[in-house]
């Protein structure tokens, strides 16, 4: 899971396989995959450099439980 930051600041999780597609309006907005749109603080910079960490960390490290 990704975590994100909603623009009041209270963070929480996103699947990434669940989003379609980013859009910098200057906001992010992140559509999901059911159509549902998540405005968020991080960039869309920022958001492509955690997923890639993400995928990284689960498809060359191996995900552990204890991680979770």
């Amino acid at each position: 899971m990704l975590e994100v930051t909603r623009l009041n600041g209270t963070a929480y999780y996103v699947n990434p396989d669940m989003i379609m597609y980013v859009e910098a309006t200057p906001d992010t907005v992140i559509t999901l995959t059911s159509g549902d749109k998540l405005l968020i603080k991080e960039t869309p910079e920022q958001l492509r450099n955690n997923f890639i960490a993400f995928k990284k960390k689960i498809y060359l490290d191996g995900f552990d439980v204890k991680d979770a």
